[in-house]
């Protein structure tokens, strides 16, 4: 049965991002870690980071490079530190929003996404009055792990789909 365009347009991601910095938290409230390179297994998520919760529907955060500019311009920030607003792992060039209730590939690594990253009472305090509603809608993405391996700063970031080894091609 032919897809409707709508359904076609959803499907057609050509754009590959790569990821730009990963941090991890080896405990609640702990200052993230940075590190270029990491591994993300099922059973814990992003080893070496405190949360692993047993929904494993947030196993991984990730934001856009593009969405903490945004929300520095908002602020009237030069930058926006990625340690500051505690996800896991910052993409550019692709648009995190288009993987929604899909599985997506980083490097080795297949991830799906389970929701909206919404930003915490702590993005009023590491980054100033006004912090909490400049993350509004910029927050990113929750995510499973659907298969582990080792993630690198610069590895490409596309939907599982477009990646030859699972799609076939």
């Amino acid at each position: 049965m032919p897809s409707s365009p709508i359904e076609t347009m959803y499907n057609t991601l050509p754009q590959t991002g790569k990821i730009e910095w990963i941090g991890l938290r080896p405990a609640r409230r702990n200052d993230l870690q940075v590190v270029d390179e990491a591994e993300i297994s099922l059973e814990d998520g992003l080893v070496g980071d405190h949360y692993s919760g047993e929904s494993r529907k947030r196993q991984v955060t990730l934001i856009q490079a593009e969405h903490l500019q945004g929300v520095a311009n908002i602020l009237g920030l030069p930058e926006v530190d990625p340690g500051l607003i505690r996800r896991n792992i910052v993409v550019s060039g692709i648009n995190l929003q288009a993987f929604d209730e899909r599985q997506f590939a980083i490097g080795e690594v297949i991830l799906e996404m389970t929701g909206q990253c919404h930003p915490c009472s702590r993005m009023e305090e590491n980054l100033g009055p006004g912090g909490f509603n400049a993350m509004r809608g910029h927050g990113g993405i929750t995510a499973r792990v659907i298969k582990g391996g080792r993630i690198r700063v610069g590895d490409p970031v596309m939907l599982a789909e477009t990646v030859p080894a699972l799609s076939g091609t």
